[in-house]
């Protein structure tokens, strides 16, 4: 029994190194010109800079404080990097009680890019204030939103 266990572990790990699970190239601004570009608040996280705001960097989010951009900026990344088209993402602002939640599509590629079209609502008490937009995946890991 003990064999067979080891037997399963080593197939595990030679499906991890085949399957490419090596680390990511971290965003930096020298790679990705976005990151360079934004000139709005940054969240001190370069994938989430990146995003150059995300949707919530735009009039959904304008009442924003640095974290509730950030909380947003999370929750768009990860909707865009790991969630199953129609599956929600949700956020809560630590202190201002701004929630939401970000809305993925299917993925398709543009050229050599993965890109997928995303919604992101914002709840402020009863009020509900969604951006539609679409964001391509970079060489480095990061997103690029489209205007």
């Amino acid at each position: 029994m003990a064999a067979r266990e080891f037997v399963g572990i080593g197939c595990v790990v030679a499906v991890a190194l085949v399957s490419g699970c090596a680390p990511r190239p971290k965003a930096t601004a020298a790679a990705n010109p976005a990151i360079a570009a934004y000139a709005g608040p940054r969240t001190g996280n370069p994938l989430l800079d990146a995003m150059a705001g995300g949707l919530v960097g735009g009039p959904i989010g304008q009442d924003f404080s640095v974290g509730d951009r950030r909380a947003a900026l999370e929750a768009e990344y990860k909707a865009l990097e790991y969630t199953r088209s129609g599956e929600k993402v949700t956020w809560q602002g630590k202190t201002s009680g701004l929630h939401g939640e970000v809305t993925v599509g299917q993925p398709y590629q543009v050229g050599s890019q993965n890109c997928r079209q995303y919604s992101d609502t914002v709840y402020a008490g009863a009020a509900a204030r969604t951006a539609k937009g679409t964001a391509c995946r970079n060489a480095d890991g990061s997103w690029t939103p489209l205007t």
